[in-house]
């Protein structure tokens, strides 16, 4: 049977774990209480012996016995006259706040640990009480708010249907928006319900009667019945609200960029009357926020739900080993109030869920509640033991087929300085890309389960669905299918080699290894991750038209990837070239090498990783308005000129591009250093409690931090090895390259760990478990 503290620390909501009850503390205390009597016991028990034993000693025992069940029994039978603990509520004035205080009678007057124990009690269910108000009138102040917006987007999708009516039967004109908000791109088409009329007259009446229903909401119509006389210049009513669309794609972005530079920098305002229209596009990206802001709204009520029914659990659990401690009854006086109190007796949030239902179930779902209900309370997939024996399986096959793999290798000698350095030139660097994506993909698998195991919630940070996100064991699969095809194409190539088939036809299994698994990566179907495959598509989209995608967390995480990736993208430039110029058929490996424009092509490729992460950073900024996105930006600028200088130092030796690829790489390095261990992991605190860390840790052991601030910085002074050229021979040459890039790949999996458990942390600090959905309609005179 599981221990309820382990179960309790399974099922609790990871970012509110401090406002839970501390049902370990409770523990502590309730041990301490065993012990004194214990202690007492035996002292009694030594007492009692002093003088030796006595023929009357089983008689006095059973005599105690009778006596202490007989006043058990009267205990439990008068519990309404002689209780033996009091608690009592205490209002106070200020903020209408009750706490509980519990009063000690006569049985446990003279124990220290009762009391204590009853005080920290007391303490933690004041906690709880009161955290759990604060989150109750926050998520009802937003279904409020909700509740108003969907609204307006209701009474609005009533005037566009309106208003098309009168188009068609060309009896009114067309209502416009007089604000410069942001238009969208979205093109997908919205269901309309408008109640049909029979004339126009009827029409006009509801209209009016749906204007004056939306300026009880706070949106102002000009020429509504208030204020008549304040019309356009063409007679088309105008509205004072703007709908706020986040700039989320490139062309909302441009339009966010263009008006503000045409109102703040040219001063020119436009002109009266030429506003947005009301129009079908810019109602639906406000119907999809609503329904999001809904979801999120109905997700934070479960939380919360979940808080009070596992922190009653652990009430009830810690009294139960307290009666036992104490062989009395001391749980049912205080259960009493731990249910008089607000957690528990109040029923708003249950009813605010219902609520939530029946809106989402009419207005977003068709009112099927089967589809409502998918959206609401997604179901997460369940761990299936196929996986587990294929990665089994995948794995043996891997270990098998790669040392076949070194045994052709050496038998065929390809890895000789004196023989088939073609190989080394051609064939080899395709591999390696397959190689370090593996590597890297089996490292995130590592995150994923230690995420998992230190409770730190990554769907939440990258805004994963929970039905369709990558676990562990999945990416483990993917790495594992991945690395057994891989070594097996290796196989089947230094086969086909050694049976004297054509080296132009041998030579081609690597490009049509590529070619499968980039036509795996955009397959359309429903096969092998196709939400996972979506997702990455949809991030590198992002990440290569930095700056105009708004910036997620999982987008400039997956931009850090890249940085560490350069390696990786150079081997695919060489690739790209030796297939593209049919290389493979003359075997003339140094054609790309010793090109001007691949050469200059080297500087863009390791530039653009650095440029990419920059330019996010370029964009929160703009967005945020916080400077430490542009020092950070400084982080990425600085790595792109050490790279540029290292590049240029590998075609001209000489003392001056020595001296600058030295100054460059020591300042990006100290800059990256000190973004990691300050910034990215929040540590070297001077002040922590944990010295030099930070004040929360999420693993028990302080040694490991130290290990891998150790780790960290070794591996990022790798670049030493680019200026000291510890190379012999070509062979040599290539695997130690691939060795550095391994150890650039692990450091980055080592990084990945704590740069998401200080931004879990942060989260824990805030108590944010539900992200926060912008609105879209929004007072115009609100902006200033």
């Amino acid at each position: 049977m599981v221990k309820f503290s382990k179960e309790l620390e399974a099922q609790l909501i990871p970012e509110w774990k401090e406002a839970f009850v501390n049902y370990w503390q409770l523990k502590k205390h309730v041990k301490k209480i065993k012990l004194s009597r214990t202690n007492k016991q035996s002292a009694s028990a030594e007492f009692t012996h002093d003088f030796g034993r006595s023929i009357l000693d089983p008689i006095r025992f059973i005599a105690l016995k009778v006596a202490s069940t007989t006043k058990h029994f009267f205990t439990s039978s008068n519990n309404n006259t002689d209780e033996i603990i009091q608690v009592r509520s205490k209002s106070m004035d200020s903020d209408e706040e009750v706490l509980f205080q519990t009063e000690l009678l006569q049985l446990f007057s003279e124990e220290d640990e009762v009391r204590l124990f009853f005080e920290r009690l007391d303490e933690e269910l004041n906690k709880v009480n009161q955290f759990y108000k604060t989150k109750e009138s926050e998520f009802l102040e937003r279904g409020e708010i909700l509740n108003k917006q969907l609204q307006i987007l209701l009474d609005l999708k009533q005037i566009v249907g309106d208003r098309q009516r009168r188009r068609k039967s060309n009896a009114g004109g067309l209502l416009h928006l007089s604000s410069a908000s942001f238009s969208s791109t979205n093109s997908d088409s919205f269901s309309e319900n408008p109640a049909e009329l029979n004339d126009s007259s009827t029409e006009m009446s509801q209209t009016d009667e749906v204007i004056a229903a939306l300026e009880r909401n706070g949106v102002n119509f000009m020429n509504s019945a208030s204020s008549r006389a304040m019309m356009t210049k063409k007679g088309k009513p105008k509205v004072a609200m703007r709908i706020d669309i986040p700039a989320t794609t490139p062309a909302r972005t441009i339009s966010a960029v263009t008006s503000m530079l045409w109102e703040d920098l040219v001063n020119h305002p436009k002109k009266e009357g030429s506003g947005d229209f009301i129009n079908r596009k810019k109602i639906q990206c406000a119907e999809k926020m609503i329904r999001s802001a809904f979801v999120e709204l109905y997700r934070g009520l479960g939380l919360l739900k979940t808080y009070s029914s596992l922190n009653m659990v652990a009430f009830t659990k810690i009294l139960k080993k307290f009666d036992k401690v104490s062989n009395q009854q001391a749980s049912a006086s205080y259960l009493k109030a731990v249910k008089r109190s607000h957690f528990i007796s109040s029923d708003k949030v249950v009813r605010l869920m219902d609520e939530v239902e029946s809106i989402f179930t009419k207005h977003f779902a068709n009112n099927d509640r089967k589809k409502a209900m998918k959206f609401l309370r997604p179901q997460q997939q369940k761990n299936s033991h196929m996986v587990t024996f294929f990665v089994g399986l995948f794995t043996g096959s891997f270990v098998s087929l790669f040392s076949v793999y070194i045994i052709l290798a050496h038998l065929s000698g390809i890895f000789s300085p004196s023989k088939e350095i073609a190989y080394m030139e051609t064939v080899y660097p395709v591999f390696s890309v397959f190689a370090l994506l593996s590597l890297h993909l089996f490292l995130y698998g590592c995150n994923l389960f230690m995420w998992k195991a230190t409770r730190i919630n990554y769907h939440f940070i990258f805004e994963f669905a929970p039905s369709t996100a990558l676990k562990y064991r999945d990416a483990f699969l993917i790495c594992t299918t991945f690395m057994t095809s891989v070594v097996g194409a290796m196989v089947i190539h230094l086969l086909l080699r050694a049976g004297r088939f054509s080296p132009s036809h041998v030579d081609t299994i690597p490009g049509i290894l590529l070619l499968i698994f980039i036509a795996l990566l955009v397959c359309p179907f429903d096969i092998f991750y196709r939400p996972t495959r979506y997702c990455f598509l949809r991030i590198i989209r992002n990440i290569i038209c930095s700056p105009l995608y708004k910036v997620l967390m999982v987008d400039f995480f997956m931009a850090d990837q890249l940085t560490s990736q350069i390696p990786l993208l150079r081997h695919l430039e060489s690739t790209a070239c030796y297939f593209l110029a049919r290389s493979f058929k003359t075997h003339e490996y140094a054609t790309c090498k010793n090109g001007k424009l691949y050469r200059q092509l080297a500087y863009v490729i390791s530039f653009l990783p650095y440029y990419w992460r920059a330019m996010q950073c370029a964009r929160r900024w703009f967005d945020e308005y916080d400077l430490n996105h542009l020092a950070n930006m400084g982080k990425y600028v600085s790595a792109m000129v050490a790279a540029g200088a290292r590049l240029t130092y590998a075609t001209q030796s000489n003392h001056l591009w020595f001296s600058v690829v030295l100054v460059t790489s020591v300042v990006a390095t100290v800059y990256q250093l000190y973004w990691d261990f300050v910034k990215d992991w929040g540590l070297l605190n001077p002040n922590s409690r944990n010295p030099w860390l930070r004040d929360d840790l999420i693993l028990k052991n302080k040694s490991i931090y130290y290990l891998s601030i150790a780790l960290n910085v070794v591996l990022r002074v790798a670049w030493i090895e680019s200026i000291m050229r510890f190379r012999i021979n070509p062979v040599e040459t290539h695997l130690l390259d691939f060795f550095l890039a391994s150890l650039e790949v692990i450091r980055r999996g080592h990084w990945n760990f704590y740069r998401l458990e200080n931004e879990h942390l942060n989260n824990v600090g805030k108590f944010r478990a539900v992200k926060t959905v912008p609105l879209p309609f929004r007072d115009a005179d609100s902006d200033g």
